[in-house]
């Protein structure tokens, strides 16, 4: 799935800077990663990762296969 595709099934997005350097990422109301939680930065893709994951039930299942 592509950038563009993922924009398509994003109703909102939203970083949360906090102290310290921590941050939190939500799409649609999902948390999809908390540096507070984990206790590191993310890892390459990470954050694209949980975008794809959070999105795979939402969006159609030929765009599930093809973009995996």
């Amino acid at each position: 799935m592509n950038e563009r595709d993922i924009e398509y099934y994003i109703n909102s997005w939203k970083l949360v800077p906090g102290g310290g350097g921590v941050f939190d990422v939500w799409v649609n109301g999902d948390l999809i990663f908390s540096k507070k939680e984990v206790g590191r930065h993310a890892e390459p893709g990470e954050v694209r990762a949980g975008i794809l994951q959070a999105l795979a039930a939402i969006r159609p299942a030929e765009m599930a296969v093809a973009g995996s």
